[in-house]
C-alpha cells in the first residue's frame, strides 16, 4: 500500500493515483486531497473519477465521499467494455477523461465511456481542446483514443455528453524535444443556440482568426458549431501546430464579458506561448506526465511548475519511470 501526499497538486493528483493504480496494479493510501484549496477534499468531479475507477478496475474503496481529503483505493482487474456516468453537475467531462485514456496501453480489449457533465467550465480545459489537441497528439504516437462529442454541457447546469473509446495499443514514445516551424493554426469556436442571435460563435472564431493572423499564423481550419445546451455558454480553442510540437490555448465566455475580449485572451496566451520554450503548452506539459510514464519518450515543456512536480513525484511513487531532465524535459522509459 503506497502513502501518498495529495495535498499540493490538486486534483490532478487524485487523477494521476488512480489511472496509475490501474495501469500497475499497486493500491494506494491519499491524504490531504486538494489541502491547499479553499474547498479542499473530493468535490463531484473528482467523486464521480473515483467512482468510475472503481467500477472499471473492481476496486475496494473507501473515503469516497464528497470533501473527503483522505481516500484508500485497492484495484482488482481492469475490465473493459462499456461504461455510463454523470458527474450530477457541471463537472469537467474532459478532466475526467483524463483518468481513462492512458490506459488505452494496458487494455486487452476495447473500452467506451460516456459522461454527462461540463463539456466547457472554469478550471478545466474544453472539450474541443481534449478533442483536436490533446487526442491528436497521441494518437500520433500510437495511443487508441477518440472523443465524440454528443452534447454541449456549460455552467451551471452541466448536462454535456461525452463518448470516450479506447482500444488496446502499443504507443511509441513521445518524441516532442523541439517544436520548430509552425505550420499552421486551427480554430474552433461553440455558441450555445440561445447566443446565436448576437452571432457570439463567429464573433469569437472572427477575432481569433485575424488576432493569429496578425501574429504571423497561417490559420488553416476555422469551425463555428452553434449546439443546444441547457444552459447559455460559448468557447473557443486554437490549435497551434509546430513540425515538433503543438499547444493548445483557450477562452471561455463569461456572462457580461464581451465576445472579442474573450478571444483577444486565447490570442495573448498563443503571443505567450510563441514567446517562450517548449514543444507543448503548460497544460499538456502536466497532462503528459502518465503517459510518458507509462510509453516512454522526451516532452520539452515551457516551464516546470508545482503541478508538474508535485505529479511526477506521485507518479514515480507506483514505480513508473518518469523524471524531469534540464531543458525543461519530461522524460521516460
Amino acid at each position: 500500500m503506497l502513502d501518498l501526499d495529495g495535498s499540493d497538486g490538486g486534483g490532478q493528483l487524485v487523477r494521476s493515483a488512480l489511472t496509475c493504480s490501474l495501469a500497475t496494479g499497486e493500491a494506494f493510501d491519499l491524504t490531504g486531497i486538494r489541502g491547499e484549496r479553499p474547498d479542499s477534499g473530493l468535490s463531484h468531479q473528482h467523486l464521480a473519477a473515483v467512482e468510475f475507477a472503481a467500477d472499471l478496475g473492481e476496486a475496494t474503496v473507501e473515503g469516497a465521499e464528497l470533501g473527503s481529503e483522505h481516500l484508500r483505493f485497492e484495484p482488482g482487474d481492469v475490465r473493459a467494455g462499456i461504461y455510463d456516468l454523470d458527474i450530477g453537475t457541471a463537472g469537467s467531462v474532459t478532466l475526467l477523461c483524463d483518468v481513462a485514456v492512458p490506459l488505452s496501453a494496458r487494455l486487452d480489449a476495447p473500452l467506451r465511456v460516456t459522461v454527462t457533465g461540463g463539456t466547457d467550465v472554469k478550471w478545466s480545459p474544453p472539450v474541443d481542446y481534449l478533442r483536436r489537441v490533446k487526442l491528436p497528439m497521441l494518437r500520433a504516437s500510437g495511443w487508441g483514443a477518440a472523443l465524440d462529442v454528443g452534447r454541449r454541457g456549460f455552467y451551471p447546469v452541466g448536462g454535456g455528453e461525452v463518448t470516450l473509446s479506447l482500444h488496446p495499443c502499443e504507443p511509441s514514445p513521445l518524441d516532442l524535444t523541439a517544436r520548430g516551424d509552425r505550420t499552421g493554426a486551427r480554430v474552433y469556436a461553440v455558441e450555445s443556440i440561445d447566443l446565436a442571435d448576437a452571432d457570439v460563435g463567429q464573433r469569437l472564431a472572427r477575432t481569433t482568426v485575424e488576432g493569429l493572423e496578425a501574429d504571423g499564423w497561417d490559420v488553416v481550419e476555422r469551425r463555428v458549431t452553434t449546439a443546444d445546451a441547457d444552459s447559455p455558454g460559448a468557447a473557443v480553442v486554437a490549435r497551434l501546430d509546430y513540425d515538433g510540437g503543438v499547444a493548445g490555448v483557450s477562452g471561455l465566455g463569461e456572462k457580461g464579458v464581451p465576445a472579442e475580449e474573450v478571444a483577444e485572451a486565447a490570442v495573448e496566451a498563443a503571443a505567450a506561448f510563441e514567446a517562450g520554450s517548449g514543444a507543448v503548452d503548460a497544460h499538456l506539459a502536466d497532462q503528459l506526465v502518465v503517459p510518458v510514464a507509462l510509453a516512454g519518450g522526451r516532452v520539452a515543456i515551457p516551464t516546470v511548475t508545482r503541478h508538474v512536480e508535485t505529479n511526477v513525484d506521485l507518479v514515480r511513487a507506483f514505480g513508473l519511470d518518469v523524471s524531469i531532465d534540464d531543458g525543461p524535459t519530461i522524460s521516460g522509459t
